[in-house]
């Protein structure tokens, strides 16, 4: 038999549980923005170049794309290492006033680095 502070213990969520689900409710309805971004920039480069991309889709290219694909899903995860402890800081309440920025910030800086990979690794090659 659990005692009455035992269970109260347990339902109150501590300070850190509820700053990551703050976190999770800004950044996780904008992960799909983000690889809706990734994605159009990745097929733009295909339509533009078509016919200079087309022996590069093959089985090896389709599972590198996938690795990357993840790679840039966890490097969206970095955003909570930056955001989790400005919550904690003095001025919280204007940082969540202004974390779209750092949403703005890392998306140019993917896309900067898709297209640096697709323009310096991939395209010469093919």
């Amino acid at each position: 038999m659990e005692s009455a502070a035992g269970s109260s213990l347990s339902s109150a969520p501590s300070p850190f549980r509820s700053h990551l689900a703050a976190a999770a409710r800004f950044w996780e309805p904008w992960h799909l923005a983000y690889n809706t971004v990734l994605a159009a920039v990745f097929f733009a480069w295909i339509v533009a170049t078509w016919p200079h991309f087309r022996p590069a889709f093959n089985l090896t290219s389709l599972l590198l794309l996938v690795i990357l694909a993840v790679v840039a899903n966890v490097c969206y995860c970095a955003a909570y290492a930056v955001d989790l402890p400005l919550e904690t800081c003095s001025f919280a309440a204007r940082w969540q006033r202004w974390r779209w920025s750092l949403w703005l910030l890392g998306t140019l800086f993917a896309v900067l680095l898709e297209c640096y990979w697709i323009a310096d690794e991939v395209y010469p090659f093919v």
